[in-house]
């Protein structure tokens, strides 16, 4: 991530983020609501310490249910306070006592009844409530989040895409080179590893020759949809509705089929993928599809609080999108709790040998 392009410049204030757990919270955004019916169960959870992963083994155990009828929308970090949303299938029982689920890690918000399955995406976004402490340049910081409420940031995927240390894209690689992953999610993480870290090479490479000027054959996506169309040339109506961000400039998500871009937005996008092209292909053998997805991402509802060198910061973005992105482009963070987890993998390893 350190070596992609700021579309503001590096900032010149560093932070910690994450000293403590409360730092980073994150609150789901469903587009719907339950409807109150059905043999879905949807359950409304805060938890802390906990991954998803953990919390929905949990609720398996409690209903008695195979893990493949727990579902949710969204992975959500351990070291954060988050609520987020769950669904259980359970045909023909009564409710469960959802509230025996609570523990000091998990606080069962509500639960509803519903209709149909909670599936893999179901978000309209998610609300961020970050700390930043001992901010070194508040000044620089405040600068740049007036920048940022006028432009956005860069749309990159976060280091968490990639794992500790990129591991998720060095097993994909592996993987896309023939190395066997029989779990499903593992597969799917990996692929999108790589699918992401191209995205991120054009995004970079775009922001820092072109920066937000157009191309003629850009392939531009409608705001809040995923609906595109290419603009060959670019007229006064396009760099209007473009102004007014009716619509948004796009890159591509690698995968088989005909690039969506054209004329000089194509020759720059294969320019830049080129030396990826053992990715590109694994990717197109894989089965997944050429998508778009936009080049710049703008959080809403973006506001803040200071308090001598502490900084909290409030924003929501769509599903999909990261918060790190936007850090990045405001602060020099250092993650504390990543930072202590690496000091404690070098402790043991020291320790057996």
């Amino acid at each position: 991530m350190s070596s992609l392009h700021y579309l503001h410049g590096q900032p010149l204030s560093t932070a910690d983020l994450r000293t403590h757990n409360s730092d980073f919270m994150v609150d789901e955004i469903l587009p719907f609501m339950p409807t109150g019916e059905g043999e879905h169960h949807m359950l409304h959870i805060r938890k802390e310490g906990l991954n998803t992963a953990d919390v929905a083994r949990m609720i398996s155990s409690f209903a008695s249910v195979h893990p493949k009828e727990v579902t949710f929308a969204g992975q959500k970090d351990k070291n954060a306070i988050t609520t987020q949303w769950f669904g259980v299938r359970i045909p023909g029982k009564e409710t469960p006592d959802w509230q025996a689920l609570n523990t000091e890690q998990l606080t069962l918000l509500s639960s509803s009844r519903h209709s149909k399955k909670l599936r893999t995406g179901a978000l309209a976004g998610n609300r961020f409530t970050l700390t930043l402490r001992a901010v070194s340049n508040v000044e620089d910081l405040l600068k740049r989040i007036a920048l940022v409420q006028q432009t956005g940031v860069p749309n990159y995927f976060g280091e968490q895409r990639f794992g500790h240390d990129g591991k998720n894209l060095i097993f994909g690689r592996q993987m896309l080179a023939g190395k066997k992953v029989k779990d499903r999610n593992k597969r799917s993480m990996y692929l999108s590893a790589v699918r992401s870290y191209l995205f991120n090479q054009v995004v970079s490479a775009r922001l820092a020759q072109y920066g937000t000027q157009v191309l003629d054959g850009d392939c531009v996506m409608l705001s809040g949809s995923k609906s595109y169309f290419v603009a060959n040339p670019w007229d006064e109506a396009l760099h209007s509705r473009l102004q007014q961000k009716d619509i948004q400039l796009s890159a591509p998500l690698w995968g088989r089929g005909q690039a969506l871009s054209q004329g000089d937005a194509l020759e720059f996008e294969s320019q830049v993928i080129e030396p990826f092209s053992e990715d590109c292909s694994g990717l197109e053998q894989a089965g997944l599809n050429q998508e778009r997805r936009t080049l710049l991402l703008e959080p809403q509802h973006l506001s803040y609080e200071v308090n001598a060198d502490t900084l909290v910061l409030k924003f929501a973005l769509p599903a999909g999108c990261f918060a790190t992105s936007v850090l990045r482009e405001l602060v020099n963070y250092e993650d504390v709790n990543e930072r202590e987890f690496k000091q404690r993998r070098l402790a043991n390893s020291e320790q057996n040998q």
